[in-house]
């Protein structure tokens, strides 16, 4: 499996929690520390918690494994680092005040079918 079906199976399984928002931005010609970013939101720390949970899980399940997680106690912005994907889960209020896509602007979206 690539990277790019790893991200597009990371943002499917955060939809599977109700994830809100859910994007990818392609890094590969912007960034030397990964390829991929999926952001998504939650309602609330026990959702963006909830959502975290479901793609550790699901990961682990498949052999990924899980380089480095930051932020899961206070659950405003929790990430997870697969390496050449990193997981950027926040509430709906944090997210729009870093708003990491309009910093990381030139980055390209991947096409989502249904998330």
């Amino acid at each position: 499996m690539n990277t790019r079906e790893l991200a597009l199976l990371i943002a499917k399984w955060a939809g599977e929690k109700r994830a809100k928002d859910v994007v990818i931005l392609d890094m590969q010609d912007i960034s030397l520390v990964t390829d991929y970013f999926v952001v998504a939101s939650g309602n609330s720390t026990t959702q963006v918690q909830a959502i975290a949970d479901h793609i550790e899980e699901t990961c682990e399940k498949r052999g990924f494994k899980l380089r480095h997680r930051e932020g899961y106690r206070a659950a405003r912005w929790i990430l997870l680092d697969y390496g050449d994907v990193v997981v950027h889960i926040f509430r709906e209020k944090d997210r729009k005040f870093y708003s990491l896509e309009r910093l990381w602007g030139d980055a390209k979206f991947l096409q989502l079918e249904s998330v």
